[in-house]
C-alpha cells in the first residue's frame, strides 16, 4: 500500500496530501483584502508554488473545484483561468457558488498527478 504524506499539518487540516502520484489541496488567496480578481490571481499563483514545491506543473493537473462567493464573478475566473491553463492540458473543472466566510471571493480544490520519483 502506498504511504500517505500529509505537508503542513495542522489539528484541522494538511496543506498537502500526497498519495501514490496524486496529490490533492485547497487554496484560498493569502490576501483576503484584494478584490475578486485579485484573490484569483492569487490563488492561481499559490497553486503554481505549490506545484513546484511537490514536483508537479499546470500541465499534471487533474481537477479543480472552484468555489466562488458570487457566480457573477464567474467572467472574471475565466479570463485568468482561460490566460493560466497550458494549451491542450485543461483540468476537469467545476464551479459552484458557496457561502465562503469573511471576505473570501474564492477557493480552489485541487487534485495533481506527481512524480514520485522527483517529489520531494
Amino acid at each position: 500500500m502506498s504511504p500517505i504524506r500529509r505537508l503542513g499539518t495542522s489539528r484541522r487540516w494538511a496543506d498537502v496530501v500526497i498519495h501514490g502520484e496524486t496529490a490533492y489541496w485547497v487554496e484560498v488567496a493569502d490576501d483576503l483584502s484584494l478584490d475578486t480578481h485579485g484573490q484569483i490571481a492569487a490563488v492561481l499563483q499559490q497553486i503554481d508554488a505549490t506545484l513546484l514545491a511537490i514536483g508537479s506543473d499546470r500541465t499534471r493537473i487533474l481537477q479543480v473545484l472552484i468555489h466562488l462567493a458570487d457566480l457573477s464573478d464567474g467572467a472574471t475566473l475565466d479570463r485568468l483561468w482561460d490566460a493560466w491553463v497550458p494549451e491542450g492540458h485543461p483540468p476537469v473543472r467545476a464551479r459552484v457558488q458557496s457561502g465562503l466566510g469573511g471576505n473570501c471571493r474564492v477557493e480552489m480544490v485541487v487534485t495533481a498527478a506527481v512524480d514520485v520519483e522527483t517529489r520531494s
